[in-house]
């Protein structure tokens, strides 16, 4: 990981190979009765002697198409639900990180697989092309941009494959009147700086309260003074959040620091924007690095109108005193999960699930309704040979007299 994509060597432990011991745990103590027969009740008194049951099923075959900015928690974790819910699976590795993903696949195989199972194939782009056009899936799980997801899904409505599309965030950053400001400024400086800020759920805007704005700032900058350089995936990513960054200073915003400095090749400093106009392009377009707009804003309307603007909705984060306050906030933000006086770290317990709205994507991953994704439900029915429905049609007698008693039970108070 550190020689492809460039990661630390304590980024790649925490943020990649932590999460996904941490999901083969939790998967070994609840996939079993997650994925167990259920009785299902309520069955209606007109069914006498049948009993039902729901069990899970494998979809089948499933291709997992892997990204590279966390290149072996999040393949990792799709592997794992695809495998415990009993699928085989195919897997195309990101052309950016082909060493570290094969690695994790030989992994799984040593492990002791049964042989056919999980399968690995080239890393290329024109690879994944003939993937999704000469074979044949139940299912296909893509992690990456809007744009390729887009092409994968009319890939997919061909041969009406189902998809799980986890694609790229916006997030927003709520820091309300109550909020502790260093708090808000030391999570969002960790959240947006981590990993060089190639991190689909970390923040891309902080909207913050007024009344609290200037501690906001002088807690933040510091944290921005003293940032070391860090590495993306590559040149053209850097230069992409220079220019959103100088077309926003242009538009009034200004530097913590005072200063802002070219990226050298891959390579680019951390830097926070303040005094951005609420329609900036750093705060409103989309960018996979280290930079954050800081939008000060009057009261929570502002922040949900500023925060609407995004078509994409996967994660935010609410920092208040009151977690109240915070939980009745969050079910106007329309994310998937929300993180509330946090950043990012929470969104990786195990069970927690994933699924992006809008031009975020869609399905889920992770957590139970990530496992439960990676089956189809089967419903049984057992119907007694003796006590039982009769099968004939009732005598007009009968049958009045049950219509009767039938709207009865219906109607009457439960």
């Amino acid at each position: 990981m550190r020689e492809e994509v460039g990661k630390p060597d304590w980024e790649a432990f925490s943020g990649d190979i932590l999460p996904l011991l941490a999901a083969c745990s939790w998967h070994e103590r609840h996939a079993k009765a997650i994925l167990a027969p259920r009785r299902v009740r309520g069955t209606p008194i007109w069914m006498f002697g049948q009993r039902h049951r729901s069990m899970r099923a494998p979809l089948g075959r499933v291709a997992i198409i892997a990204t590279w900015n966390y290149p072996v928690q999040l393949l990792g974790i799709q592997m794992l639900q695809a495998l415990a819910a009993g699928n085989d699976v195919v897997v195309k590795p990101s052309e950016r990180s082909p060493r570290s993903q094969a690695a994790l696949v030989d992994l799984a195989n040593r492990a002791g697989l049964p042989a056919g199972t999980l399968e690995l194939r080239s890393h290329t782009r024109e690879a994944g092309r003939e993937l999704l056009a000469r074979e044949r899936f139940d299912h296909i799980v893509f992690t990456g941009s809007t744009r390729v997801g887009e092409n994968i899904a009319r890939a997919a409505a061909e041969t009406l494959t189902p998809t799980t599309l986890e694609l790229s965030g916006c997030d927003s950053a709520l820091v309300l009147d109550d909020a502790d400001p260093g708090l808000a400024a030391r999570s969002l400086w960790l959240a947006m700086s981590m990993n060089a800020g190639q991190t689909c759920m970390a923040p891309r805007r902080a909207l913050v309260d007024r009344r609290v704005y200037t501690r906001f700032l002088s807690e933040l900058a510091p944290l921005a003074a003293a940032a070391r350089p860090v590495v993306l995936i590559d040149a053209p990513a850097a230069q992409h959040v220079q220019t959103l960054v100088v077309r926003t200073l242009e538009r009034g915003a200004r530097t913590l620091t005072g200063v802002i400095e070219s990226p050298m090749g891959r390579s680019m400093r951390p830097v926070v924007l303040a005094d951005c106009p609420p329609d900036a392009p750093l705060v409103n377009e989309e960018h996979f690095g280290p930079a954050l707009a800081v939008v000060p804003v009057s009261d929570v309307d502002e922040m949900l109108r500023v925060h609407a603007r995004q078509p994409k909705a996967l994660s935010a984060s609410i920092f208040t005193g009151s977690a109240a306050r915070g939980s009745l906030l969050s079910a106007e933000l329309g994310a998937s999960i929300i993180t509330i006086n946090d950043c990012v770290l929470p969104t990786a317990h195990p069970a927690a699930g994933l699924s992006g709205r809008g031009q975020s994507g869609w399905g889920v991953s992770r957590g139970p309704e990530g496992l439960l994704a990676m089956t189809r439900p089967v419903h049984i029915a057992s119907t007694g040979t003796r006590v039982r429905t009769p099968p004939e049609v009732p005598s007009p007698a009968v049958a009045g007299n049950l219509t009767k008693f039938l709207t009865w039970w219906y109607g009457r108070s439960h």
